[in-house]
């Protein structure tokens, strides 16, 4: 009897493990009838990453930043509709299932970030930790890899914000209020949903939604600005929970919101439409072309000005009610870089250089 798909990989979020778009040659699973032993247990291996440098710099108008550190590659949370998968063909691998259990790290990330930033060219803005794959992934706990870019960030008083599903940011807590209360620091909590068996599903390494509501709480009530990135908004499937994930997330303290709509760039068409099917084949037709209206009639339109933000009716109505419910809620939506605070900027050494005309502090 063949294998339910959705039971292949019940810890993780692909099902399948496809050919990147680089790759040389194509592989294909037939079954020709002959007796197979069973698959082995999927293994996560944990490789270094040698990238000589660790910022990351972009020019895209959709974001609201323009330089990230992204301290790992890959993401054992599984997320299955990560836009960062399809960066993993880059390393000549599948943006299945080894994006999730291929990992990379950068060791020497936090050296990498202080000879960086002591550049005598350099000039600060609010960075982006973790926006490719989330800094505190289960990795995080035995590697530390962002605690060490938090702390040359801290002593070089740098600003920067996190982006994250974990509810491992809390180790950190004592130092992301000391960053605060200098105004260098802002957290964002990434949440999808509030249905725990559809992002068991959808996320299925990732703290529940009932712990990154209390995640958002520990880090307000210390003091932490945070704010909830309703991501993705899936028509058709996560979009239910909206309103109610906006009003949940001020309540328990969060100041900003934000939302994407799902993109499916590249081999993530075809990773999503194989988890839709197998997960809820009932709905598959309906989420598929609800996308599609969200998008020019394709499943992915990759212009700027519409990559997270969508086009047409469909994707308008998801945006009025956004509105609507974070004006209701309390929430800012005008997050931008969080207003954070780069004069403070000083490496070691150096003295702070303050403008003529700032008032003392």
């Amino acid at each position: 009897m063949a294998q339910d798909p959705a039971q292949r990989s019940p810890h993780r979020g692909a099902l399948s493990n496809p050919d990147g778009r680089y790759a040389e040659h194509r592989r294909e699973t037939v079954d020709d009838g002959w007796w197979q032993a069973p698959e082995e247990p999927l293994r996560t291996t944990v490789e270094v990453d040698a990238s000589r440098r660790v910022i990351s710099y972009n020019a895209s108008p959709d974001i609201p930043f323009d330089r990230a550190v992204n301290p790992y590659r890959g993401c054992e949370h599984g997320c299955l509709y990560c836009y960062a998968r399809p960066s993993h063909a880059w390393l000549g691998l599948s943006p299945g299932l080894d994006f999730e259990t291929r990992l990379f790290y950068k060791p020497d990330a936090a050296t990498q970030l202080a000879r960086e930033l002591a550049a005598p060219g350099y000039r600060p803005a609010p960075l982006a930790l973790g926006s490719n794959t989330d800094p505190y992934q289960p990795l995080e706990r035995r590697l530390g890899l962002t605690r060490a870019v938090l702390e040359v960030l801290h002593d070089w008083r740098h600003p920067a914000f996190i982006t994250t599903k974990s509810a491992l940011v809390l180790r950190d807590l004592e130092r992301l209020a000391a960053m605060a209360r200098e105004n260098l620091i802002a957290v964002r909590v990434s949440l999808a949903t509030l249905d725990a068996e559809l992002a068991r599903r959808l996320e299925p390494r990732a703290a529940s939604p009932t712990r990154r509501l209390a995640t958002i709480e520990a880090l307000a009530e210390a003091g932490v600005p945070v704010g909830v990135l309703v991501s993705p908004v899936i028509p058709g499937l996560t979009d239910v929970d909206l309103e109610r994930i906006l009003a949940r997330a001020a309540e328990a303290g969060a100041r900003m919101a934000c939302s994407q709509l799902i993109r499916l760039p590249h081999e993530l068409k075809d990773l999503f439409q194989e988890w839709l099917q197998a997960h809820y084949p009932d709905r598959a037709a309906k989420v598929l072309d609800l996308i599609r209206q969200c998008r020019g009639g394709r499943l992915n339109d990759p212009r700027f000005g519409h990559r997270h933000s969508g086009s047409g009716p469909i994707a308008a109505l998801i945006a009025q009610r956004f509105a609507l419910a974070a004006r209701r809620a309390g929430l800012g939506t005008d997050g931008g870089a969080w207003h954070l605070d780069s004069r403070r900027f000083s490496p070691p050494g150096r003295p702070i250089q303050r403008s003529l005309f700032e008032a003392p502090t």
